[in-house]
């Protein structure tokens, strides 16, 4: 699959869904902006697509970053984010999202698990309370320390 085709908008996210769970595919749910990928993103990401069958990942368009992080992010667009989201072989479909959190995504999308990292108590990860309601699973993972975009971003302005 060219990781283009990966990159759908909710409508087509709802519908690939839909498909997947017909077939008893456990769908896992997660975003972030994912500005300059790095190890710290691999990893997580890696780990929460072990957590079921498909790994969607909600990714904040360039507005939703640039109000969450400040005016100077972010730093590559949210094409090029996506694209290479898109070119993991673990991640399964992108969707964009434009508001501050994915709530509004999660509701629309309903993934049996949602995953966030540890950095997170369950509890105060946004769309928690309705995944669990609809029976789905919460699931924090183990983030490798001292991998931010704000670092890399702060050592190549240092450079």
């Amino acid at each position: 699959m060219e990781s283009a085709s990966k990159i759908v908008d909710i409508k087509s996210a709802i519908s690939t869904i839909h498909e997947w769970k017909e077939k008893s595919q456990k769908v896992v749910f997660t975003n972030g902006c994912f500005d300059i990928l790095h190890l710290g993103h691999v990893d997580y990401l890696e780990k929460a697509s072990n957590l079921g069958n498909k790994l969607v990942v909600g990714l904040n368009t360039d507005a939703s970053v640039s109000r969450i992080k400040g005016p100077t992010r972010p730093i590559t667009d949210q094409i090029s984010r996506s694209r290479v989201m898109a070119s993991l072989g673990f991640v399964d479909l992108v969707v964009f999202f434009d508001d501050e959190t994915p709530l509004k995504l999660i509701n629309l999308l309903k993934p049996d698990v949602l995953v966030k990292g540890n950095d997170y108590a369950i509890e105060n990860i946004v769309g928690a309370k309705e995944v669990l309601a609809q029976g789905g699973e919460v699931k924090t993972v183990d983030l490798v320390a001292g991998y931010s975009t704000s670092l890399i971003a702060l050592k190549i302005k240092n450079t």
